[in-house]
């Protein structure tokens, strides 16, 4: 299972990205993504999820988010791309 970090904003967007991207290949057919210590985001985390989704489906791969945070959902729902996130 992969992890997100604490705090998740533009200044760390690029990084995150970065370390997720690496452990695609580590992970089976469904990449296990925990969200659940995300505690400070702002929209750039949506955009590093929604990335990340795409880089696992170039792979043959599929994202299963647990424990997105209310806040980034909502977010998420705000900008209408709640049904691009896959929640396990």
């Amino acid at each position: 299972m992969l992890n997100l970090p604490p705090e998740l904003t533009h200044v760390q967007a690029n990084a995150c990205l970065e370390q997720l991207t690496k452990g695609i290949a580590s992970e089976g057919a469904v990449v296990a993504l925990n969200a659940e210590p995300l505690q400070k985001f702002d929209s750039s985390a949506l955009a590093v999820l929604l990335q990340f989704q795409r880089q696992c489906l170039a792979a043959g791969k599929t994202v299963a988010v647990q424990g997105l945070p209310r806040q980034l959902l909502a977010l998420a729902t705000l900008y209408g791309i709640e049904g691009l996130l896959h929640s396990a």
